[in-house]
């Protein structure tokens, strides 16, 4: 039987050491191995984290939307090879940027338009608008998403389709599928999802995923009591002091209604709210082939695919490789491991998950069956120093 004393001991000390409280649960072919609640969702109401809290998940989101994409693929509504214009034919004509060695910029017709796998792969050329502002250090490209974006950012509210409509205007960063960037790919993603379904994205995943599978306290929108069960997202001061949202530099609690809130209330593409215990569900049926609780939601075979990995070598080097992404390669919206020894791994290679801006993180690994997922919301999320050490103490904690 495993032994988790050093997962608990670890844990601990991040609470310890600052950390305003986490969770983690570890599953293996539908049996809970380890699940255990560290810390507090509100430090000054006095309320423990327990299993009925939830957590923003920022980018972690990605792998249930690209679950659900996925599922859409092998029912035969849309084939890689797509071009993006069919469903967006304002994308039908798009140009990119070329640097020339004098420091000019030229903006010219792509060679071939962006195909649905360059935004399941991230190799469409566009970075998050969110993370663009005006500094000039910054890529031409980031500044131009930014000027696109300012006039629906000053009207306010805005839609999903508003939000890819403005950037079509934008050139991309490169030629389709040359390079990897992680970015707007996301929200082109997820109006996909809504041209082939008809519907907001946010529904599509929660109808044909996360209703499936029992996920009760999971969508990209507040419903019932989950604003209530919502942790207080904290801000880390240097000096190891917690800030809740109305201190200096943290998300106020305005800011924060800009990312969570009702069905129809968040500009562009809402972010998934969940916990451990409802996102082990997608993570088991994800490490098991496509089962849960003896459904199947989607075959093996389109998790392999989706969790091959689609980078060259070069750029795995060039835009993919840094100490947190070590040994790992992209598919299609997750990374997945190329090289346990690069990655200073102790899991099984074609392991794949991702990880979110708030302090989230999951893996699924199809070879053993075995699922993590591990949750905190915390501004910087540090994530780097959590997740690194979690990874390896749990992967050891396994018999």
């Amino acid at each position: 039987m495993s032994n988790f004393k050093d997962l608990d001991a670890l844990l601990q000390k991040y609470v310890d050491d600052g950390l305003p409280g986490c969770s983690c649960i570890i599953a293996r072919k539908g049996e809970t191995l380890y699940e255990n609640y560290f810390g507090w969702a509100d430090i000054e109401s006095g309320k423990c984290l327990e299993r009925e809290h939830v957590f923003r998940q920022a980018s972690l989101t990605k792998i249930a939307m690209y679950t659900t994409a996925m599922m859409l693929y092998e029912q035969g509504r849309f084939l890689m090879s797509d071009p993006l214009y069919e469903y967006f034919p304002e994308w039908r004509h798009s140009k990119k940027l070329v640097c020339k060695p004098n420091g000019y910029v030229d903006i010219v017709p792509t060679d071939h338009p962006i195909a649905i796998k360059n935004i399941m792969n991230m190799t469409c050329g566009l970075p998050y608008d969110m993370i663009m502002g005006e500094s000039p250090v910054q890529h031409p490209v980031s500044r131009l998403m930014a000027k696109a974006m300012k006039p629906l950012r000053e009207k306010g509210h805005f839609s999903l389709r508003e939000q890819i409509r403005a950037i079509s205007e934008v050139p991309l960063t490169f030629e389709p599928g040359t390079r990897f960037l992680y970015g707007f790919s996301s929200e082109l993603t997820a109006g996909l999802l809504e041209a082939i379904c008809g519907k907001p994205a946010e529904m599509v995943i929660k109808e044909m995923l996360f209703e499936p599978l029992g996920m009760d306290s999971s969508a990209n929108f507040t419903f019932g009591d989950l604003s209530d069960r919502l942790v207080k997202n904290y801000y880390l001061y240097p000096d190891k002091k917690l800030g809740d949202e109305n201190a200096l530099y943290a998300l106020t609690p305005e800011e924060d209604a800009r990312f969570v809130g009702p069905l129809g209330t968040i500009s562009g593409f809402s972010r998934v709210i969940t916990n451990c215990f409802d996102y082990t569900k997608l993570m088991q049926m994800l490490a098991c082939g496509g089962v849960y609780n003896g459904v199947r939601l989607m075959g093996r075979k389109t998790i392999d695919l989706f969790r091959t990995n689609t980078l060259t070598d070069t750029m795995i080097q060039e835009d993919f490789s840094n100490d947190y992404l070590a040994g790992y390669g992209y598919g299609y919206g997750v990374r997945t491991l190329l090289d346990p020894y690069k990655g200073h791994h102790n899991g099984s290679p074609g392991a794949f998950g991702w990880t979110g801006g708030s302090g989230t993180w999951a893996e699924a690994d199809p070879a053993t069956g075995v699922s993590m997922v591990y949750m905190h919301n915390l501004q910087p999320n540090l994530e780097e120093y959590h997740h690194l050490r979690m990874r390896p103490t749990a992967y050891g904690c396994l018999n």
